[in-house]
């Protein structure tokens, strides 16, 4: 209950708290971005303004409002609003706000929003002492994970839930809330300006995060303070913040973002994307020997035998990174990856094993061809005759390797790119068994008639 003392305490706390706690928006008027989420038209904002919400998840990178807007929807919504922490918290907390909740709903028709900040680190055990009172409404949980929950949170709470996503705030939000900051009596109640360029270089260290972008507003002007100026200059910003933070967590959905954009990109013969990503990663703090197996993986699955010379650069790149260590194997990464991207591709090894396995696993096993069998055994001498291939001109010879019930090419279809292309052209025969060496040209045509 407040009163005229929890008043003064509170105005006490917020006139000390840091910029980004005093500017927090408190209607969803006031608050900035995730349009797609929360603007008009949408569930979410029909749901706080009917005052028929139900449990949610919201989903995002830090900064983009998870926490503000679970406030907003407690205040919209005139419900009480509790707060427990997902890396303090335990299950005897959840139980005790549960069990106040029940009352707070019983004795005096209040509703209990139960923000539970970073809930994918709850265990499972935690996650379910709370399916009860979720699904009884004795609570409207909401979740906040920058975590894909789908992956992190228990699937029979998901049921239970919405699952809201939240992206990073563009420039032109970023600006919108650093404009408020600068005039509201919360802020810096216009007793500064800031330079075009000092806006500008906010917006890009703070990658999308209004929480960043505020703090570094508020030490900026802090440093344009000593300096008697009131003007917010870039020198001030790059002062109070030297380097730009990546968003990059080596456990998190982010991390397998980027480890799959560079996969993508040198699959994609891209080699300014790929080194790019490889940038970020090596930026972040990743194992190099991880971005190392990435691309000895690669050099097999997506190059094969259109370049197999990839694999050679992809062992060598590999074993410079364990030999060498950052931060100078980072160049042998950078020359590995971009020759991935420039490599021709094929995949057909990669399908053709797939299919092997397929077959496999969905048809009766096959004999192998007595002909092919081992010999040293009793009775091999009623195999059949094994015709040895180098005994025979071009060390070729006409004979069934495969089991019966598979005819050639039921697996491997090559490529009509690099050496694949003409392997395949070159493993034609002409009518007497010899190898028929056809040029690039011809051998692009058969490939492509083929």
């Amino acid at each position: 209950m407040q009163t005229l003392f929890t008043m003064l305490d509170d105005a006490k706390k917020q006139s000390n708290a840091p910029l980004a706690v005093r500017m927090r928006p408190v209607t969803l008027d006031e608050y900035v971005g995730q349009e797609q989420a929360v603007g008009p038209g949408s569930w979410l904002r029909s749901a706080i303004e009917r005052d028929t919400l139900s449990s949610l998840i919201l989903y995002g990178p830090a900064g983009t409002g998870k926490t503000t807007l679970a406030r907003i929807i407690a205040h919209a919504t005139r419900a009480e609003f509790v707060e427990v922490s997902a890396v303090t918290g335990t299950v005897k907390d959840l139980r005790r706000e549960i069990e106040a909740a029940e009352q707070r709903l019983l004795i005096h028709d209040r509703k209990t929003i139960l923000f539970i900040d970073e809930i994918h680190r709850f265990n499972r055990g935690q996650q379910d002492a709370l399916l009860h009172a979720v699904e009884d409404r004795i609570v409207i949980m909401i979740g906040a994970t920058t975590e894909n929950p789908y992956f992190e949170v228990n699937q029979a709470l998901i049921s239970r839930s919405r699952v809201i996503e939240l992206t990073a705030l563009d420039d032109s939000d970023i600006s919108k809330i650093l404009d408020r900051a600068l005039v509201s009596r919360d802020g810096l109640n216009n007793n500064y300006q800031l330079e075009d360029e000092a806006r500008d270089l906010i917006c890009l260290l703070a990658g999308g995060d209004a929480r960043a972008a505020l703090t570094t507003l508020e030490l900026a002007s802090s440093l344009a303070q000593e300096s008697g100026s009131g003007i917010i200059t870039k020198q001030d910003v790059q002062d109070a913040v030297p380097s730009r933070i990546q968003h990059y967590d080596k456990q998190g959905d982010n991390h397998y973002d980027i480890v799959s954009a560079f996969i993508k990109s040198m699959r994609g013969s891209d080699p300014d994307a790929a080194v790019y990503w490889l940038a970020r990663m090596l930026d972040g703090g990743e194992d190099p020997k991880f971005i190392a197996r990435r691309i000895f993986i690669l050099a097999s699955e997506d190059i094969g035998n259109a370049d197999p010379q990839a694999l050679l650069v992809a062992e060598a790149a590999f074993k410079a990174t364990e030999v060498i260590g950052l931060p100078e194997c980072r160049i042998n990464l950078a020359q590995a990856c971009i020759y991935m991207a420039l490599a021709p591709k094929s995949n057909a090894s990669y399908m053709a094993l797939n299919k092997a396995q397929e077959d496999i696993k969905t048809q009766h096993n096959r004999e192998v061809p007595s002909y092919l069998r081992d010999r040293h055994r009793p009775g091999s001498n009623t195999y059949g005759a094994y015709l040895y291939p180098h005994d025979y001109p071009g060390a070729w010879v006409e004979q069934r390797y495969l089991p019966e019930g598979l005819e050639p090419g039921c697996f491997y279809t090559p490529s009509d790119r690099g050496w694949e292309m003409y392997r395949s052209e070159y493993a034609k025969r002409t009518e007497n068994g010899i190898l028929r060496f056809g040029n690039a040209a011809d051998a692009s045509k058969n490939a492509k008639n083929e």
